[in-house]
């Protein structure tokens, strides 16, 4: 295993990795797949097959904005080439599908890709809490490495032993250290009653753990009560997450609480308009937050909703940590530029571009970055993150012990 430097990672908290390194021979089998496949695709292009689709979904976002032609004469000469010399089949569905990816991955945003239809469905389900079976952990990357970043309760992984902290290492003996977090999790999941034996670095030491996959209870949101406090925890923002929000806010109005902590730690984002409804339960006719390019083509400010705020004046603390992030950073943002709330734990993650899903071809995806999001008073996180009012770390021995000095401290507030 390897050290990796953060700046290098690839993608957000389920997209952090890079790619495995490969030998030469494997370097190029996989570079002339590529090349193949992009003549292939530049092929369908002219036909019309997914073009039309593409530039017609991105349209709606740049307002029309005429595509560059572009000349493949020198790669059609390569392609041509290639399936004289090659010494073997090029199965042409895959040469597409990778082709596609490499186009897109041209972009050198990693916020966007390119999803075939498997991927888009499991993408899919991951974004609306459908992981299936799996062994209940939740991984990100942390100095350089694919760790356990906690287990949850009355799952495999907590009753196995795995702590927060672990690095992921190997599943049923192979490296899957350098994969994309994501592709990790993939890894993991799997029918319910199916095992699957994880192995982990801890203190330098290599721990095998077999663990049989259970289906996970995973809901967006739910609350609970510690005296005249209500501790409001979103884990993601899906399509459901804001109504559930707000009947959970008003379940606790009515228990006649006196303060409310939302915690936000782990939840990597989701749909903006989830974020929204979300902020709305404090802000009324507010901008929660602008959208624009940086050509100014697209501009557009989400505004809360009108008279859905009933915690306006209700004390409200934030629990956020380095995996907050996108949506769940829009809403930080907003409750603390308009001073509705007080941010207690460590710096978020800082995502701040924004990323429109485009149906192409059969069933793909296209996510593609649009735009850079602001706060209400103009701020881009980018890279940054929103730091904290109120410093508190949380260390995974911590975690491991269920000593949580970020809850403490919100709690005192």
């Amino acid at each position: 295993m390897t050290n990796r430097s953060k700046s290098n990672s690839s993608n957000e908290t389920k997209e952090l990795y890079r790619q495995n390194p490969a030998s030469t021979e494997k370097k190029i089998n996989v570079s002339t797949a590529v090349i193949a496949g992009f003549i292939t695709l530049v092929i369908g292009f002219f036909v019309g097959v997914n073009w039309k689709g593409i530039s017609s979904g991105f349209k709606t976002y740049i307002g029309g904005k005429e595509t560059a032609t572009l000349n493949f004469n020198e790669l059609q000469e390569v392609y041509d080439q290639l399936s004289y010399s090659f010494d073997g089949d090029l199965d042409a569905s895959k040469v597409i599908e990778e082709a596609k990816r490499g186009l897109v991955n041209a972009a050198g945003d990693k916020y966007t890709y390119y999803m075939t239809a498997s991927e888009a469905r499991e993408f899919k389900k991951d974004l609306n809490g459908d992981v299936g079976a799996g062994i209940g952990v939740e991984i990100g990357e942390r100095d350089g490495y694919v760790k356990v970043l906690r287990t949850t309760p009355d799952n495999p992984a907590r009753r196995a032993g795995v702590l927060a902290g672990d690095i992921i290492y190997k599943a049923n003996g192979e490296d899957i250290s350098e994969l994309k977090v994501d592709d990790i999790a993939k890894k993991l999941r799997g029918e319910a009653g199916t095992s699957v034996t994880l192995t982990v670095v801890r203190n330098g030491e290599e721990l095998d753990f077999t663990l049989v996959r259970e289906t996970i209870n995973n809901v967006s949101a739910y609350i609970e009560y510690k005296g005249d406090t209500a501790i409001l925890t979103i884990s993601r923002f899906d399509l459901d997450t804001g109504g559930l929000a707000k009947n959970l806010a008003q379940e606790a109005i009515n228990r006649g609480v006196k303060k409310v902590i939302v915690d936000l730690r782990g939840n990597g984002g989701g749909y903006v308009s989830a974020a929204k409804e979300v902020a709305s339960l404090w802000l009324s006719g507010d901008v929660i937050v602008e959208q624009r390019s940086n050509n100014g083509i697209y501009s557009e400010k989400t505004l809360a909703n009108n008279g859905d705020n009933i915690l306006a004046n209700m004390k409200t603390i934030i629990l956020i940590n380095g995996s907050t992030a996108s949506a769940s950073e829009i809403v930080a943002g907003a409750l603390k530029d308009y001073g509705k709330a007080t941010l207690v734990g460590e710096t978020t993650y800082g995502k701040g571009s924004v990323q429109a899903l485009e149906e192409i071809g059969q069933g793909e995806l296209l996510r593609v970055t649009i735009a850079k999001w602001y706060t209400p008073k103009g701020k881009n996180i980018n890279g940054e993150g929103i730091k904290p009012d109120v410093e508190v770390e949380r260390t995974f021995e911590q975690i491991n012990k269920e000593i949580d000095p970020q809850l403490e401290a919100a709690l005192n507030q």
